[in-house]
């Protein structure tokens, strides 16, 4: 894959990397850690620039992000209200848990939409529940702008810095990744116990 990505970057400059990281925040398992370090080399060794590269980037980014935000306007409250209905039994899911987790959304989603961000896989799906929950399109557009350009920034940089070892930097991105990975499984678990204590004290 990675061989791939070089490919069309080497050949379409910028456009190449809107449309590769656009793809990448549809389809989380494309990395951009290896588009992003890869233009970063780029701007090395080629006619590209970092501020164009970043900027091509970040705008991927929020267009992709406004694709799954879309998705989410279509999986709306009332709609998950219609499958709890059916499915709620099998679930375990009332309309009041649908309810408590859009009333959380609206409270804590802000920060949360600029913070995952930052995180692989993530970063990119919690457009999902932000579509989800109505949020603010113009915040929503702001925050995914301000995360995404952190992200961008900082490892277009390093590829830029280490050049030709740029692929060192996804080695350490890896390690960062499954760090995280590892991370959101744990809270994973811990939310899924929490919520089945919580099911039988209420039963």
């Amino acid at each position: 894959m990675e061989n791939w990505i070089t490919d069309i970057m080497e050949q379409f400059g910028y456009v190449g990397v809107f449309v590769l990281i656009m793809v990448e925040n549809v389809f989380p398992p494309i990395p951009s850690e290896v588009i992003l370090t890869f233009g970063g080399f780029m701007t090395t060794a080629s006619s590209l620039t970092k501020i164009g590269v970043i900027a091509a980037a970040t705008a991927g980014s929020v267009a992709g992000a406004i694709i799954l935000y879309g998705i989410g306007l279509l999986l709306d409250v009332e709609r998950l209200e219609k499958i709890v209905d059916r499915w709620g039994r099998v679930l375990r899911l009332t309309r009041e848990d649908i309810h408590k987790a859009d009333a959380w959304f609206d409270k804590y989603g802000p920060w949360t939409v600029f913070f995952c961000r930052l995180v692989p896989l993530i970063r990119s799906l919690i457009s999902l529940p932000a579509g989800m929950s109505n949020m603010n399109f113009m915040l929503f557009i702001l925050l995914t702008t301000l995360g995404s350009l952190i992200w961008n920034t900082v490892l277009v940089s390093l590829g830029a810095a280490v050049g030709d070892n740029w692929e060192s930097i996804v080695h350490y991105m890896d390690i960062y990744s499954n760090i995280a990975y590892a991370i959101i499984a744990v809270l994973g678990i811990a939310a899924i116990i929490w919520y089945i204590n919580f099911r039988r004290k209420r039963a």
